[in-house]
């Protein structure tokens, strides 16, 4: 995957870097380099306003350079049953974005510690997801891995769940061909939930599976943080229990808080990070 087209194209100039040294093929970046750089443009793009040539160039660069993460990670699964190393790097390159764009520099930990967990994780999902049940075409498969790398990039980009419009226009594609390919991410379905559970007295074949399922509640995942979460956050100040809730119940980017607040995207990157290392300290320390 070349990461420049992968997640911006037109960004790739020497324009764009600025203070940042300009690095033709972050992939050619020898390992030794690739760690002092990757500190270096990590740290740069927590400061860089999202969207704009240098914030690109930072987060493309950092990708490139780190790609070799992916390769280490995807080795482990090439003995898997489904999947050819090109789809499991291209979903491991996902699981690295995440990790980019995750990254806090206050963590007392190095980047390629944290990166692996996403990448390893990211392709563990995709064999979970893709057992194919059915015959897919070649082409189809490789077209359901292309619009999930696109929801990641355009969720990110738009700060929303993309729709199939905005999937079309990122991918070229026409909408037709967008559902084609996400209904066939449902090919690995091996049965309907609606057959059958098996024979009842009255011979009606008994209670389909869907009758017996029960629903699962998504708050309960959330419980147990919530609940040891809900003292700090009192202890928060009104502006930063304001940036938290902007940045995760609204799902607002940092320049939107910027925005609403009037104050730089930069200013609200630093408030979220001191903000996060507090809430963080505090639950290590309950």
């Amino acid at each position: 995957m070349n990461a420049r087209q992968g997640t911006a194209s037109g960004t790739g100039t020497p324009e764009a870097a600025e203070d940042l040294p300009w690095i033709e093929d972050g992939g050619k970046v020898a390992p030794k380099d690739a760690r002092v750089l990757t500190r270096l443009f990590l740290d740069r793009l927590q400061v860089l306003e999202e969207g704009t040539r240098e914030y690109q160039y930072a987060r493309n660069t950092l990708i490139e350079m780190n790609l070799s993460l992916v390769t280490f990670a995807a080795r482990r699964f090439r003995n898997r049953g489904s999947g050819d190393m090109e789809d499991i790097v291209q979903v491991g390159t996902v699981g690295l974005i995440k990790a980019i764009d995750r990254f806090d520099l206050s963590r007392e930990v190095e980047f390629t510690s944290f990166a692996i967990p996403y990448i390893a994780g990211e392709i563990k999902r995709f064999f979970r997801d893709t057992s194919w049940a059915v015959h897919v075409p070649r082409r189809l498969q490789e077209l359901r891995v292309d619009i999930a790398k696109s929801k990641e990039v355009l969720t990110t980009k738009l700060g929303r769940t993309p729709t199939v419009k905005d999937l079309s226009t990122h991918l070229e594609l026409t909408e037709e061909e967008v559902i084609e390919g996400l209904v066939a991410a449902n090919g690995y379905v091996a049965g309907s939930i609606d057959t059958p559970g098996g024979d009842d007295e009255n011979g009606d074949g008994g209670q389909a599976y869907t009758d017996t399922l029960g629903e699962v509640d998504p708050a309960l995942d959330l419980f147990e943080d919530l609940h040891a979460l809900a003292p700090l956050l009192q202890d928060l100040d009104e502006r930063e229990r304001t940036i938290i809730e902007m940045r995760f119940g609204q799902e607002m980017t940092q320049a939107e808080i910027g925005g609403e607040l009037n104050l730089s995207q930069m200013h609200i990157s630093r408030l979220l990070s001191r903000t996060l290392t507090k809430l963080r300290t505090g639950l290590l320390t309950t």
